[in-house]
């Protein structure tokens, strides 16, 4: 009964609001649709000084988990008007399952990037590959690939705009390893399952994780093993994130007497990023924190 309602719903906005674009946008703009914030400030980079292309957000910037998110007409109404959907792929976004099985809109699933060597967690893909660095990039290559094959018109632009950020994503990436390879202790504790690439691309050790899935309560079972690890290491360090309460973290660091940082998992911002430069100064904070947390 859900499955067929939540069909209906989109089959109904469709009809009301009309399926993709061919060519052009109805303001005469070529529109990309983003699936969540990190595949936004993706694409605002690439289409930057593009006035005739728009880039559009299909969730909110502040949402913080995709897992259970679902899709509302007004978002169908946001597809309705679009000629690309930019998605990570990996299984991050569900929710577009059905909505892209009746729209004609073209997607650019960023799963297909060159040379992406997926990490699993109990027999499923975990998603958050643009906490690695050198992921970003060949998301970014590919997002460049894809929308000069769709839109020739602009094909330049997207690739001058691509070098551009691919360079900062380099440069920014050696800066970190300058200052992250070389701390002392490696061991961490996160929140949940978000920093496992970023873990990956700097010689981090996560050790536990408070919560497999945001929102679920460890069971006492996986709370004590946590505490337990925790009491083993000289540098006792939990990070927990912005976007959810570190009640049970803080749970943890009162039993093993830990301390408590803020890592940014960068699924969240500014409806309207003060810089297309979000990505990198989120990921400099983590840098600036991590130096703080285990030196």
């Amino acid at each position: 009964m859900k499955k067929f309602f939540f069909i209906t719903i989109v089959l109904l906005s469709l009809l009301i609001f009309g399926c993709g674009n061919e060519g052009k946008g109805t303001d005469g703009k070529f529109r990309i649709i983003t699936s969540f914030y990190p595949m936004y400030l993706h694409a605002i980079n690439l289409t930057k000084g593009i006035t005739d292309v728009e880039v559009v957000n299909l969730t909110s910037p502040q949402v913080g988990c995709l897992h259970d998110y679902q899709l509302t007409t007004e978002d169908m109404k946001t597809l309705s008007t679009g000629n690309v959907l930019v998605v990570n792929g990996f299984g991050m976004e569900s929710f577009l399952d059905k909505a892209a099985e009746v729209s004609d809109l073209k997607i650019i699933d960023l799963s297909k990037a060159e040379s992406i060597d997926p990490i699993k967690v109990n027999d499923e893909i975990n998603p958050h590959v643009w906490l690695s660095f050198t992921y970003a990039k060949r998301q970014v290559i590919e997002l460049c690939n894809r929308l000069s094959e769709i839109d020739p018109e602009h094909s330049l632009d997207y690739k001058k705009n691509a070098l551009d950020y691919v360079t900062k994503l380099d440069e920014f990436r050696d800066e970190m390893h300058k200052e992250l390879d070389f701390l002392p202790h490696k061991d961490i504790v996160t929140f949940h399952e978000a920093f496992p690439y970023f873990a990956k691309e700097f010689d981090l050790n996560i050790i536990a994780v408070v919560e497999r899935e945001p929102g679920t309560e460890p069971s006492p079972k996986e709370l004590a093993e946590t505490v337990d690890k925790l009491k083993e290491l000289p540098v006792k360090i939990i990070f927990v994130e912005p976007q959810y309460s570190p009640d049970i973290a803080q749970t943890i660091a009162n039993e093993t007497g830990a301390k408590i940082y803020t890592l940014d998992p960068i699924v969240t911002g500014d409806a309207k990023p003060s810089s297309d430069s979000d990505y990198l100064n989120k990921m400099y904070q983590n840098m600036v924190t991590l130096k703080m947390a285990l030196q």
